[in-house]
C-alpha cells in the first residue's frame, strides 16, 4: 500500500441536510443512504476526523480542514469551536491548519462573522450570479428565492473582513451570460477568488420525469442520484453553452483582471500550459482520487460526486484509518481509472493536455468513432481551450522568463488596437 503524499477530505457534518432546496443539488437525495440518521456528526467521529487527518499529513506544513454539506453552519458555532480544540490537541508542533467552510450564507450573523475572522477561516459562498439567475434554482424549502439572504450573509463576511470566495454554478439559467455573471461577481460583490462549476445532472430515462422536479423533499417522490444514465435534466448547462460562457468570462478576465482576480478554471489552465498537469482542479488532472468525501457518520467515499454504495471505502471509526482508506487499492484504482479509461478520441485530442478528459462522472457520451466515455461537455471544453491557447502561451512564456503574467494586458491592448507594447 502506497500512502498518498497528500489528500483532501470534504467533511459533511450534517450529511445531505440543508436549509435550502436548490433544485439542481443532487446531494439532497443522499439522505436516502441513511434513513434512520439524525444527520449530525457525533463527537467520536468528529475527533476521529481531525486526529486522523492531521496524523495522515504529519510531514505537511499545512493541513486543510474542510466542511461542506448539506449546510455545515447548521451544526452551530459550538461544533466549530470544538474543531479548533481538536486541532490544537492533535496537530504536531509547527503544523498549520487552514479551516475552510462552504456555505449558502443564509445563516451567517455577526457572531459567525467574528468567529470566522478571529480564526482565519476561508469561506466559500454559493451564489449563481445576479438575482434572476441565482433565484432560478437556488430556493428554500418553500420554493422562495434566496438571493437577498445570501447577500446579507456576504455582508456579514465583508463587514468582519473574512476571506471568502465565490462558488458559482453554471447551469441552463445563467449559461448564456458569461460576461454578465463574471462582472457581477467582480464588480457588484467584489469577489477576487471565483470557482465556476458546471451543473451536469446525469439521469436515466426512468429517473428523468422525477429528477426534472428537483432532488429535495419539496419535489415529493424522488430518486437517489447515482452516476448512471446518458440523459440530463433541463437545468443542465449545454456543452456549447458552457464553452461560450467560459470564453466570455475569460475574455473579460484576461484583458483586465489577471493578477487581481483569480478564477480557478483559468488558473488551472495556465498551470497546464506550464506543463503542470496535476495542478489545480481535479477534474482536469491526469489522474484523481485525492479528494474524498466524509459523511457525518464516518463513512468515507471515493469522491463527493460518488457518494453511493459501491464507492464506500469504509468507516474511519472501523479497523482502518483515514490514511489507510485513502491509500487502499480500491481508491488508488478509482484515481487511476480517470487516465486508463480515456477514449482514444480524447488521447488524440490537441487539447488533451489541458482537459484530460474532464471528470469521469460526466463521461457518458460516445465518441464520433463509437467508443464510450466521452465527456458530456467535450464540445465546450474544446471551444474554450482552443480559444485561450494563444494568450495562455503568452502568459506561460512571461512566467518562464521570470516576468509577471499581468503583462498579458499589454499584449491584448496592442492586439485590440488600444495602444500598449506588444510582447515578443
Amino acid at each position: 500500500m502506497t500512502a498518498p503524499a497528500a489528500f483532501h477530505v470534504m467533511a459533511k457534518p450534517t450529511g445531505a441536510i440543508c436549509n435550502l432546496d436548490c433544485e439542481y443539488c443532487f446531494f439532497l437525495s443522499k439522505d436516502q443512504l441513511y434513513p434512520d440518521s439524525v444527520f449530525r456528526m457525533d463527537p467520536a467521529v468528529h475527533e476521529a476526523y481531525i486526529s486522523q487527518l492531521l496524523a495522515a499529513h504529519g510531514q505537511a506544513d499545512e493541513v486543510v480542514v474542510a466542511f461542506q454539506g448539506g449546510e455545515p453552519t447548521l451544526m452551530g458555532l459550538e461544533f466549530m469551536r470544538r474543531t479548533l480544540e481538536l486541532e490544537e490537541q492533535f496537530r504536531r508542533p509547527g503544523q498549520r491548519v487552514l479551516n475552510t467552510l462552504q456555505t449558502n450564507g443564509t445563516l451567517l450573523d455577526d457572531e459567525w462573522g467574528a468567529f470566522l475572522k478571529e480564526h482565519d477561516f476561508l469561506v466559500g459562498l454559493s451564489i449563481d450570479g445576479p438575482r434572476e439567475m441565482h433565484d432560478a434554482y437556488r430556493v428554500d424549502k418553500g420554493g422562495k428565492p434566496t438571493f437577498d439572504r445570501v447577500l446579507r450573509g456576504l455582508g456579514v463576511l465583508q463587514r468582519h473582513g473574512v476571506d471568502w470566495n465565490a462558488l458559482t454554478t453554471i447551469n441552463a439559467a445563467n449559461g448564456d451570460h458569461g460576461r454578465e455573471v463574471y462582472t457581477f461577481l467582480r464588480d457588484e460583490l467584489g469577489a477576487q477568488f471565483i470557482q465556476l462549476i458546471p451543473i451536469v445532472e446525469r439521469v436515466t430515462a426512468e429517473q428523468l420525469p422525477l429528477a426534472e422536479t428537483g432532488w429535495g423533499h419539496r419535489s415529493g417522490e424522488r430518486p437517489m442520484y447515482r452516476q448512471e444514465g446518458d440523459l440530463v435534466t433541463h437545468r443542465t448547462v449545454g456543452a456549447e453553452q458552457f464553452g461560450q460562457f467560459l470564453v466570455e468570462a475569460f475574455d473579460e478576465w484576461v484583458r483586465h483582471d489577471v493578477g487581481d482576480v483569480f478564477v480557478q478554471m483559468f488558473d488551472t489552465a495556465l498551470a497546464h500550459w506550464m506543463g503542470m498537469d496535476q495542478m489545480g482542479m481535479c477534474v482536469h488532472a491526469r489522474t484523481c482520487g485525492s479528494a474524498l468525501a466524509l459523511e457525518h457518520n464516518g463513512d468515507l467515499y471515493s469522491c463527493d460526486h460518488y457518494v453511493e454504495e459501491k464507492y464506500l471505502l469504509g468507516n474511519i471509526r472501523g479497523d482502518r484509518t483515514l490514511l489507510q482508506l485513502a491509500a487502499s487499492p480500491q481508491q488508488q484504482a478509482f484515481g487511476r481509472a480517470k487516465l486508463t479509461t480515456l477514449p482514444a478520441y480524447c488521447q488524440r485530442c490537441d487539447v488533451r493536455f489541458a482537459c484530460n478528459g474532464g471528470c469521469p462522472k460526466d463521461r457518458f457520451l460516445t465518441t464520433p468513432d463509437g467508443e464510450p466515455g466521452l465527456h458530456y461537455l467535450c464540445a465546450g471544453y474544446q471551444r474554450f481551450f482552443r480559444h485561450i491557447d494563444e494568450p495562455m502561451r503568452v502568459m506561460a512564456t512571461l512566467l518562464r522568463q521570470g516576468s509577471d503574467a499581468t503583462g498579458i494586458r499589454d499584449w491584448y491592448a496592442a492586439r485590440d488596437g488600444r495602444g500598449g507594447s506588444a510582447l515578443r
